[in-house]
């Protein structure tokens, strides 16, 4: 009987989707456990072989709890809205719903491919409406909320306007705009409508501002500082500058402390809890006020520092700051202005990274340091971020070495900050005991003490205050592009309303270009039914806007990352049509359990998602203020590249032996027309409608062969590696395919893929067939197993167990091979040793297990039989395999019983055959034994 694997995995494949083996209950006696992957972008390219690795790793593990007896909750869905399904559209005139639709069938027939245990009867898409609906509901819920410090949590926007009812704003202490003025109840109340929304709009936690954004004209939208690389746009290389845009924003900062804290209380990652403590970036310090000579105006600064206050020499503003055009003087004007142009062409990304150039101007301003009075220059540089901090600095260059940089290239005035610096009041700290002398709190060698002083004299001359900050900003939530999430909002004599909840979802309009209008608005500019009718609550011609009944809707559309905020709760209750998520479901399903997914996505999704989570919280609509208990960052696999190499300046490829002193351009050539010798197929290559060029090239060949060079690095499309899934399951099979890229290393470690070694784990599957049938088919004994056989089952069965528990997927590979070479040798046939060992395999192999325990006779599917119990009794050894040495030197082995006492050991050697053969007729002078370890006869 052979292993057709393809007709094998065909079969339950089907099988599965028809019984729907894999679906999870809302309710169940049994223990719950839920594992997530990220889930997947649905691109044109469809998956490669190293898209699946988390998938395999993920679905091993649902599969193992199932054994264990556990109600496994394993979704699957596509976070389907982005900015390529948009770039394709302006490129071909094909709607994005369109190619979304063709890309998702490709990833789920791929999938379907690899066997994967999704329950799809819980499958969402952040493009379908039913699921963007309640995305909405979301924003709609953040809209009508306010972040309360005093009990550390969102609130109802409802209690802060009673608060201002009842007492005006004076003591509400809350997350807010920086610039809020005060007023009293009776006032409130005499505010106009227009004037007490324009006022929420500055409490509310997610709000409309003029915001520094990285625009891509090209591309006409803004872009997320991760879709930016070397200062040009991730897709496509096109330009981004920094511009003021009226955008959406999320207040995300009101979190930050408690981002923080909760990472302590999750099982994630050390390196990506370091990335988001670095991203939140908590520090404390001082904000201290500089009044600008001459200018009815000041600059905050934070410092962490306060302490070196009298070591600043000069201050730096941002480019972008607001305050540069007010105090800029005429005579350096021009300079500036081109400098801030200059600026904007570069992202906050590259500024950032960028610490060897030295690069300000002078704006002809100066500021007055706050003790002494002395006039401190005013400098713009682009090393200073608007979105950092206030977007100011003070600089002190003898404690700073970027400012001790900036202070020598531009000639300006390094003071000590050591020095005795003479002002009015000595510090003096009654409350703490503390009098000390100007020179005594700028020791840098008891800063701390100097800086509690700073801060009370600041405080009592009111030019600052102590202060914590972050250096998280709130996050941008406008995109202009089409294919996004709609925001429920229309606009009001220009303030935004909300759409109420049961009229949504407001859905995408057609529209025919979707590129910006020619004005610059957004895509959904061009649509011409884009308007709010508030009296038939319907979406309404455009030419219907009277501003009475009818509304201009919001043309901007939501970022990525809102669909992708709050999905994994949808996957609890996916298919409930009245609220996003039933408490009866989330109170049993929680969080997810296990979380599998990119670390690229450290400051990103798992940052808004952990946001979004506390916010939904803190309202009272989830059980949990974390959505993953334990996360787990899966490793890249790699792509080994081929490489042609064209001799520079002719169109001649030289073979890579043959390269000597050449001066040569290495090309990539395609994966798939490279044979295992490293062989390229001439013909194919000069055919492939990628090298057009090359039609007429010359080959220089070796042998008569031209050999390609080898370069192992991502695995991408643009690199030509690619190896498809489809092809590995359609050659070797799925289980072929799960069972080598667990076996390839490490969940969590990088590892080059290469396909050759994939037919040694298909030869493994071939042996563990064997074990089971011959050339009639079924070949199983109901005989007792025997003592070898029990010890190899239960040694896998205990390994087996701590590999899966511990995620180390590829020692478990190993551990299968051993012991199918074990079964083989000992031809062990019995149903007692196979039926364990097929239940153990099924997770990483699981067509293969699922035929079988068919065959074994068994009518329901094995994903949910009990996983074997490991028992220590077959482990303990009852004998010992001594090493007879004569002399020192090993002669033979014997077995003998553990329990045997000395005397017993030594009269049934000495009785041996062989020990008579090694003496032959002598005395020994001595035998040494020690039980359980060595016996040699001294002769």
């Amino acid at each position: 009987m052979q292993y057709n694997h393809q007709e094998i995995e065909k079969k339950w494949q089907k099988y599965w989707a028809d019984q729907g083996t894999f679906k999870a209950e809302n309710n169940s006696d049994k223990p719950k456990y839920y594992v997530l992957d990220m889930f997947p972008y649905p691109s044109g390219a469809g998956l490669h072989v190293g898209h699946p690795l988390g998938y395999i790793a993920s679905d091993i593990y649902a599969r193992y709890k199932r054994h264990k007896g556990f109600n496994v909750l394993h979704p699957q869905g596509y976070d389907s809205f982005g900015l390529p399904a948009e770039q394709y559209a302006i490129q071909t005139g094909q709607h994005p719903a369109i190619t979304t639709e063709t890309n998702i069938k490709t990833y789920r027939r791929q999938l379907d491919n690899i066997g994967f245990s999704f329950d799809w009867s819980r499958e969402v898409r952040t493009s379908n409406p039913e699921y963007y609906k309640w995305t909405q509901w979301i924003f709609i819920q953040l809209f009508n909320s306010w972040y309360n410090k005093d009990t550390d949590k969102a609130e109802d926007i409802a209690t802060l306007v009673a608060k201002f009812e009842a007492e005006g704003n004076t003591n509400v202490n809350a997350v807010s705009d920086e610039d809020i003025t005060i007023f009293s109840a009776e006032e409130w109340k005499n505010f106009s409508d227009k004037e007490q929304q324009e006022i929420l709009l500055q409490y509310r936690l997610t709000f409309l501002s003029d915001t520094e954004v990285n625009w891509c004209p090209a591309l006409g939208t803004v872009l997320a500082n991760d879709e930016i690389v070397n200062g040009v746009s991730e897709r496509g290389g096109h330009p981004v500058v920094r511009k003021k845009m009226t955008q959406w924003s999320m207040r995300i900062s009101a979190y930050a402390q408690r981002l923080l804290d909760g990472l302590q209380n999750i099982d994630w990652p050390q390196p990506l809890k370091d990335s988001q403590t670095n991203w939140i970036g908590r520090s404390q310090g001082a904000m201290v006020s500089f009044d600008v000579d001459g200018h009815d105006a000041k600059i905050d600064v934070f410092t962490t520092r306060p302490d070196t206050i009298f070591g600043v020499s000069f201050m730096t503003l941002a480019p972008e700051h607001d305050l540069v055009s007010r105090i800029v003087t005429d005579e350096q004007r021009k300079a500036v202005e081109e400098y801030i142009e200059a600026t904007a062409k570069r992202s906050e990304r590259d500024r950032m990274a960028d610490v060897k150039t030295i690069s300000g101007v002078f704006t002809g301003a100066y500021a007055l340091h706050p003790f002494t009075g002395k006039q401190v220059p005013i400098w713009i540089g682009d090393y200073v971020l608007a979105s950092y901090g206030t977007g100011a600095v003070m600089a002190v260059p003898c404690g700073d070495q970027r400012d001790y940089d900036f202070a020598k290239h531009f000639g300006l005035e390094i003071p000590n900050i050591f020095a005795d610096v003479d002002i009015s009041e000595k510090a003096n700290d009654a409350k703490d005991g503390i009098k000390l002398a100007n020179s005594d709190f700028l020791d840098g060698l008891n800063y701390k003490k100097g800086m509690k002083t700073v801060i009370y004299e600041l405080e009592k001359r009111g030019f600052g205050y102590g202060k914590i900050n972050y250096r998280l900003r709130d996050a941008v939530f406008s995109r202009q592009r089409y294919w996004g999430e709609p925001f429920p909002v229309y606009y009001k004599d220009g303030m935004p309303q909300m759409i109420n909840a049961k009229h949504l979802p407001i859905v995408l309009p057609e529209v025919e270009k979707y590129l910006p209008t020619e004005d610059g608005k957004p895509p959904l500019g061009n649509a011409e039914v884009w308007a709010w009718d508030t009296t038939t609550n319907t979406v309404v011609e455009n030419s219907k806007i009277d501003n009475e009944t009818v509304f201009p809707l919001e043309l901007n559309t939501m970022p990525g990352w809102a669909g992708s905020s709050w999905y994994f709760n949808r996957y609890m209750d996916s298919n409930n049509e009245g609220e996003f998520v039933s408490k009866e479901a989330v109170d049993y399903w929680k969080q997810i359990d296990l979380y599998i997914g990119g670390s690229e996505h450290a400051t990103g999704h798992l940052l808004y998602a952990r946001f979004w989570q506390k916010f939904l919280f803190d309202r009272g609509l989830l059980p949990v203020d974390e959505f993953a208990k334990k996360l787990i960052n899966q490793g890249m696999i790699l792509g080994t590249s081929a490489f042609v190499y064209r001799v520079e300046g002719t169109n001649t490829f030289v073979s890579k032996g043959l390269i000597g002193d050449k001066i040569v351009q290495p090309i990539h050539a395609d994966v798939s027309l490279v044979n295992s010798s490293d062989e390229l197929d001439i013909e194919a290559f000069k055919k492939h409608p990628l090298n057009v060029d090359f039609k007429g090239a010359e080959f220089i060949l070796e042998d008569g062969k031209y050999i390609v060079g080898r370069e192992v690095e991502k695995m991408s499309k643009s690199k030509y590696n690619v190896v498809n899934p489809d092809l590995i399951c359609e050659e070797y099979g799925a289980d072929s395919l799960r069972l080598f890229e667990m076996f390839l290393g490490p969940l969590e470690q990088t590892k080059p893929w290469k396909t050759s070694g994939i037919s040694g784990v298909y030869s493994f599957l071939k042996k563990l067939w064997k074990l089971f049938t011959d050339e009639n088919g079924i070949n199983v004994s109901d005989a007792e197993p025997t003592k070898d056989e029990l010890k190899t089952l239960h040694k896998t069965i205990k390994k087996v167990e701590e590999d899966i528990e511990n995620f180390s997927f590829n020692t478990s590979v190993s551990t299968f091979m051993i012991a199918v070479n074990e079964l083989t040798a000992l031809k062990c046939n019995k149903r007692a040793i196979l039926e364990p060992l097929l239940v153990l395999i099924s997770p990483y192999a699981p067509h293969i297990a699922e035929e079988l325990w068919s065959q074994l006779g068994h009518d329901e599917s094995i994903a949910t039989v009990a996983f074997p119990k490991f028992e220590e009794k077959h482990l303990v050894e009852s004998s010992k395999n001594y090493p007879v040495s004569f002399n020192g030197k090993m002669r033979f082995t014997l077995e003998l019983p553990l329990d045997m006492s000395k005397d017993e050991i030594e009269k049934t050697v000495m009785a041996h055959e062989k020990t008579q053969q090694q003496l032959q007729g002598r005395e020994p002078k001595k035998v040494i034994i020690v039980p359980g370890k060595i016996i040699n006869i001294v002769g």
